[in-house]
């Protein structure tokens, strides 16, 4: 197997059960009654749980869907942010690892998408970079 192919699939392993996990915090956040008493717990108001549960779909549909780079680059910064004030807030009511373990879990499972995302971009810069080296080449012979 090509390494080009080896990391496509890396890239849609991590990607698909990183987007089914924040996926399914957004259900969770607009959904359970536990999910909202867990928000409340941590300071934040109830609206904040609503627009973060909708932040996190778009953000999602980003990363799933053919978006231009910058796109699905600011997808994975307001994740990282997300889960990142995540840890932080659990740490700041002195939650233990139960409570903050999971985003810490998310976010390697977000940095594998991102760094499998990233090299496949690399090797498609690659790949056109040889492309038009070839197109010079036989251009400049003809």
């Amino acid at each position: 197997m090509s390494a080009s192919k080896r990391v496509v699939i890396g890239f849609w392993i991590a990607t698909g059960l990183f987007c089914l996990q924040m996926g399914f915090t957004a259900f969770a956040e607009l959904r359970l009654p536990q999910v909202a008493a867990a928000f409340a717990h941590l300071g934040f108001p109830d609206y904040f749980r609503v627009e973060l549960s909708w932040a996190k779909i778009v953000g999602v549909v980003l990363l799933l869907a053919p978006v231009p780079a910058r796109l699905k680059e600011w997808a994975y910064a307001g994740f990282a942010i997300d889960l990142g004030s995540a840890v932080i807030a659990h740490l700041a009511v002195g939650d233990g690892p139960e409570a903050w373990g999971w985003a810490v879990g998310t976010g390697v499972l977000g940095a594998l998408s991102y760094g499998f995302w990233r090299a496949g971009q690399a090797t498609r810069a690659e790949g056109r970079e040889q492309v038009g080296v070839v197109g010079a080449a036989s251009v400049s012979v003809s």
